[in-house]
């Protein structure tokens, strides 16, 4: 998944930011999964798939199984309820889609053309049905591509275009901070919160204090907050501000200390 929200700001030399721990919810006897799977992308038949966590050691494969005439199957024990990739072919290109590791019913995982979905358990159907709505508002954004681009085509009066389409993008990129800290809000408590917070983050090399991570972190539970990934997010960001603020400086031994002035990647903000 994407950053929901882009900026670019010129920033010091500040201290980096190194993923190094999963999002978990821990549990007292880990998490027996299976997960019952089927694909109608012809590209993915035979190839085989990854289930992979993060861990302190980067991405760390847990299981592995062949599509074979658009089935799969993974099945085990993880030691918490974790936040997955499932990667193909055991590449680091971005994962096809995540799944919750949880016990419950049979996992339903679907890799098809128009959409990759999750479901049969409680935070499976939870995630799916954020990434639908979140899909969903990228496919208007995307149409106003095509309305601007056939408008010229036209001849349409482009300075009302343009006030109308701004609008309607304005409309959409409010519609998509509401779902996204609405859902991160609500699963404080579990997997999917400190997990959707990742995926809005983990483009951030350099974690700054931006008013929607000040929000979120004003609203969050001990839970989220001890989070590993989020405390050690939020405690870089705090530094970095620091930094930026004149208030402190970088360790004399951290990477970016002897670097010039970079440019944060895209990052979530609101």
């Amino acid at each position: 998944m994407k950053a929901f929200f882009n900026t670019k700001r010129q920033a010091p030399s500040l201290v980096p930011f190194c993923m190094l721990t999963l999002f978990v919810v821990l549990t007292a006897c880990g998490s027996q999964y299976n997960i019952v799977g089927s694909s109608d992308i012809p590209t993915l038949d035979g190839h085989k798939l990854y289930l992979k966590v993060v861990t302190e050691d980067g991405l760390k494969n847990i299981d592995s199984c062949k599509i074979v005439h658009g089935k799969f199957n993974f099945s085990g024990k993880a030691d918490q309820v974790v936040l997955a990739h499932v990667c193909m072919d055991d590449t680091s290109e971005a994962p096809l889609t995540y799944v919750v590791l949880e016990d419950g019913s049979d996992i339903l995982l679907n890799l098809n053309l128009a959409r990759q979905s999750a479901s049969g358990t409680p935070l499976n159907d939870s995630l799916t049905n954020f990434f639908d709505r979140y899909n969903t508002l990228m496919t208007s954004r995307q149409e106003l591509v095509h309305r601007h681009d056939q408008a010229i085509m036209d001849g349409s009066n482009m300075d009302l275009v343009y006030t109308m389409l701004a609008a309607e993008e304005k409309r959409i990129a409010e519609a998509e901070d509401s779902l996204v800290t609405d859902f991160v809000v609500t699963n404080f408590d579990n997997v999917l919160g400190p997990g959707v917070f990742f995926l809005m983050t983990m483009d951030q090399r350099y974690p700054q204090l931006t008013p929607w991570i000040e929000y979120i972190m004003s609203k969050a539970t001990d839970t989220f907050k001890n989070d590993p990934y989020v405390k050690e997010f939020y405690d870089k960001a705090q530094e970095n501000q620091k930094i930026m603020n004149g208030m402190a400086n970088p360790a004399a031994d951290s990477p970016a200390a002897d670097s010039t002035a970079v440019e944060a990647s895209p990052s979530a903000t609101k």
